[in-house]
């Protein structure tokens, strides 16, 4: 069988792009595509809804892709980006500081937790009958590092590049990192990855145990399908122990809501400096986005 092209109800989704490839292992590719502004490299309000959508429409099929009238189960989802360089430059900075500037509290919570939602959605959604991978080509900063490690399986490029830069303006992660880097390294790890302000390279990620395979730059679709032909030759037993250890390292709804709230707290609290720094980012963000 061949790909199944995706149809989205009631509207079109202009910001994701999704493709399922039917046959002996159903996978569902999921692509950030790129738009004439380049927004999509970083997570618009825009980008979150269409990936919110995508999600709850595979929810409302019981994790199955419909097309012409066919059921067809999910087996492995893999979420990556059009952009050759980029996963995700992370969340939304200009965003943040005009809400912060703003006093709109209700914009930065609305924000967040609609990113809570994506990454729960993400790392909840298929856990029981099927296995997701995000393909990392590039940077992943931010919201971007914290949706990768809502999949079960990370592999990426050789020269992709994972941080988390909030620190450097005064805030933390907002959607789940601590809890979904914690599940792989360790609480007291995770606390100090998201403290230093540091940028790994994919090699000392993998060599941490954070990330599962590294490919050479160009090669990440091709080690992906490599994967799943590999991953699928034991499907049932290991989607068992992948069960196990959701069981056993569950991501828990009520502590992404409460990290929300004082994510946002924090942020209508930044200094002024903290405030310049944000600045700094943001045109770095733009010039990277221009590229």
């Amino acid at each position: 069988m061949g790909v199944l092209e995706y149809i989205s109800s009631p509207s079109p989704l202009t910001h994701v792009t999704a493709n399922f490839k039917a046959g002996q292992n159903n996978a569902l590719w999921i692509t950030m595509a790129q738009s004439a502004t380049g927004r999509n490299q970083y997570f618009s309000l825009e980008l979150l809804h269409d990936l919110c959508a995508l999600y709850k429409s595979v929810q409302s099929t019981d994790g199955s892709w419909i097309s012409n009238g066919m059921k067809y189960p999910i087996q492995y989802l893999v979420m990556k980006s059009a952009h050759p360089e980029y996963f995700s430059l992370g969340g939304d900075l200009s965003h943040f500081r005009d809400c912060i500037r703003q006093r709109n509290k209700k914009g930065l919570l609305d924000y967040s937790m609609l990113c809570a939602d994506m990454i729960y959605d993400l790392a909840t959604l298929l856990n029981h009958e099927a296995t997701t991978i995000a393909l990392i080509q590039g940077r992943a900063l931010g919201g971007g590092f914290e949706s990768a490690l809502a999949a079960d399986f990370i592999i990426a490029e050789e020269h992709s590049e994972f941080g988390f830069p909030e620190i450097l303006f005064g805030l933390f992660p907002c959607s789940g990192g601590m809890s979904l880097l914690a599940r792989r390294v360790g609480v007291h790890a995770a606390e100090r990855m998201m403290t230093n302000g540091k940028m790994y390279a994919a090699s000392e990620l993998k060599s941490m145990g954070v990330i599962d395979e590294i490919c050479a730059k160009g090669d990440g679709i091709v080690a992906v399908e490599k994967f799943i032909a590999e991953h699928s030759r034991h499907r049932i037993a290991r989607l068992m122990l992948q069960r196990s250890r959701h069981r056993l390292a569950a991501l828990n709804y009520e502590e992404l809501r409460v990290v929300v709230e004082e994510w946002a707290e924090t942020a209508m609290n930044l200094s002024a400096p903290h405030l310049r720094v944000m600045d700094m980012l943001i045109d770095m963000q733009r010039a990277r986005v221009a590229c």
